[in-house]
């Protein structure tokens, strides 16, 4: 006998149901973002025009691709602070190399090897010697901003003009080349996070290390190479940045790391870790960038700006608790 007609609307209703208590988050910020641009499309002029826009892409791109790796490494428990000076770090590497006379193509990827050495660095005290990553990742932080500003003595290092780097800090095709890299490599990333054991074995770690590594994942192995990914993506980013200034400069991306781990956070991955995103991130980087954007243009203080910052991690956090906690009851 046929099924009543009746089942039919229940069943769908209930997997509606199930599809926004799932995506909850991801629907909620952009119900968040549709509200940031009619809000400052109405009261910040200039904020719509094309011109800005682009500009919103390019910063954008400077938080996203630091934070496609730091999603891998939240999601996996653990915490990267150095983000930001490692960014300028390896953007001063990179002018000095090149005022040396280092051809532009080896000087990149000697800086990508060192931010991937810097990242295996933190990641090797974390997986083997178990420092905690925020303190391994502090002390980077501090030894890398230091070392930055002591080899610049606090000024930016130019950089000769290249047909690349110009082309790197530029558009193709109307839009700028570092948001087209950040979304090729959210692709990857996305790739990595949801195909591939390696992913798997991140959400793992993250849940429960302990059963992780009786379950035969390589616990210390997952958390070296997510860090040696952050590192990598930090050169990356460190590379777009000297491009798009035309400088190395040691004070550049002051700050990006608590704008990388709000966008993350705010994208829905737990804190706590095995759980979140990299679509939920990518709509976390847009919604940071654009509040930065438009606080500019509607001349708010930049102290301020910090204040409305903290107040979006804050309010992130406690968003994220409660809905574990309502999740975790629906599905007793």
């Amino acid at each position: 006998m046929s099924a009543s007609p009746l089942a039919l609307p229940k069943n769908n209703e209930f997997s509606i149901k199930q599809l926004i208590s799932r995506h909850i988050n991801e629907i909620g910020l952009l119900v968040v973002i549709a509200i940031l641009y009619f809000v400052f499309t109405v009261n910040a002029p200039g904020f719509i025009s094309l011109n800005n826009q682009m500009n919103i892409l390019r910063d954008a791109a400077t938080i996203g691709i630091a934070a496609w790796a730091m999603t891998l490494i939240i999601i996996s428990g653990e915490i990267d602070v150095s983000i930001g000076p490692m960014v300028a770090f390896i953007s001063v590497c990179l002018a000095y190399l090149l005022q040396y006379g280092i051809p532009l193509l080896p000087a990149f990827l000697m800086v990508l090897l060192l931010g991937a050495l810097l990242g295996t660095l933190a990641g090797a005290l974390r997986g083997i010697f178990s420092v905690p990553s925020f303190v391994a990742t502090l002390g980077l932080w501090s030894a890398l901003r230091g070392m930055g500003l002591f080899m610049t003595n606090a000024l930016p290092v130019p950089i000769e003009e290249s047909d690349i780097l110009d082309w790197l800090g530029g558009q193709f095709l109307g839009i700028p080349v570092s948001a087209l890299i950040m979304m090729l490599l959210f692709a990857v990333f996305l790739f990595i996070s949801k195909k591939t054991a390696f992913g798997r074995s991140v959400f793992a770690v993250g849940g429960n290390a302990t059963a992780a590594q009786l379950c035969g994942i390589n616990v210390k192995r997952v958390r070296i190479l997510i860090f040696t990914l952050s590192g990598l993506l930090a050169a990356i980013t460190g590379i777009l940045l000297a491009a798009r200034l035309g400088s190395g400069n040691a004070g550049a991306a002051n700050g990006l790391e608590f704008d990388v781990i709000a966008a993350v956070v705010v994208g829905g991955t737990a804190l706590s870790g095995g759980r979140g995103s990299l679509f939920g991130t990518l709509l976390g980087v847009l919604v940071i960038t654009l509040i930065g954007n438009g606080l500019v243009l509607l001349g708010i203080n930049s102290f301020f700006q910090q204040v409305v910052r903290g107040v979006i991690i804050v309010v992130a956090v406690l968003a994220n608790i409660l809905l574990t906690q309502r999740n975790a009851k629906s599905k007793r």
